[in-house]
């Protein structure tokens, strides 16, 4: 049995966190002979598959809205990195600090076009990618998914570009043992329901605001994928109790959706081992 409960308290403003932290040590960046997912806050992701390591929407220093508890790790304490995979150019997925702090040990960054370039201009190694594009890490493979995100055009304060649909993704990844699928900030879309195969887990950003997936949206996408492994994100971390974009519950999630067991709310830091289904 799953106990969710168990591993939640609540903040001195009643908001749904952790109870504690793993705070991450070299061993989680060591060559190991499985696939491993660790959630280090909001909705950041540390992948180490088989030795190749990667980073999605790392956010580890720079916040600019106090938190809840302190990061499982410190960019100064990441030995190496063979990538940073960034969904989009919001500072809390593509945030500036923790990946220009991370440039000396991380080989290349991803992510959509815009987000690359924006990479490129702070001196990073960006790489940009279309929707639908596949790439490799070693030997992982990767795909970016569509998502929807771009509230910017509905803020005067950001009217200097047109913000497109393409300037968001989500990463799917195909590891050795596994597929791993983000689908980022997104609204919930139709090709969202409709992917190629069931993903083993489902790192899933379940936020009830208009701009991300919703509540009913996210129980929806659970259901649409009723097997995978489903790892919570964008929750629990900022101390933000009037904002419903930080202000998931775990445990109500669970609820929600068809064979709860499969509802993870991780430790920061906490390893989930991700083992057993080898892909050809």
């Amino acid at each position: 049995m799953n106990d969710i409960a168990g591993k939640l308290k609540k903040s001195a403003r009643g908001q749904v966190m952790p109870r504690q932290v793993e705070p991450l040590n070299k061993e989680a960046f060591a060559d190991i002979d499985h696939t491993e997912i660790r959630w280090l806050g909001s909705a950041s992701i540390l992948v180490n598959s088989r030795g190749t390591v990667l980073m999605i929407d790392p956010l580890l220093e720079g916040f600019d809205m106090p938190l809840l508890f302190d990061m499982p790790v410190k960019p100064e304490d990441i030995p190496r990195l063979d990538a940073i995979l960034a969904t989009h150019i919001d500072n809390d997925h593509f945030s500036r600090p923790t990946c220009r702090d991370l440039k000396a040990v991380c080989r290349e960054y991803h992510a959509p076009q815009y987000v690359a370039e924006v990479m490129r201009e702070e001196d990073l190694n960006g790489i940009g990618h279309d929707i639908g594009e596949t790439f490799s890490v070693e030997e992982v493979k990767v795909t970016l998914t569509p998502a929807e995100h771009n509230w910017q055009n509905d803020m005067p304060k950001y009217s200097y570009r047109e913000w497109k649909k393409e300037d968001y993704c989500g990463f799917w990844l195909d590891t050795p043992d596994g597929s791993i699928w983000t689908p980022g900030d997104s609204r919930l879309l139709p090709e969202q329901l409709a992917m190629p195969r069931q993903p083993d887990v489902l790192l899933l950003d379940f936020a009830d605001n208009s701009w991300h997936i919703t509540f009913d949206g996210a129980v929806k996408l659970a259901n649409t994928y009723p097997n995978a492994q489903i790892i919570c994100i964008h929750w629990g971390t900022v101390d933000a109790p009037d904002w419903n974009t930080f202000n998931g519950d775990p445990a109500h999630l669970a609820k929600s959706v068809v064979n709860p067991d499969r509802v993870h709310a991780l430790y920061p830091g906490e390893a989930f081992m991700l083992a057993g289904t080898i892909r050809k």
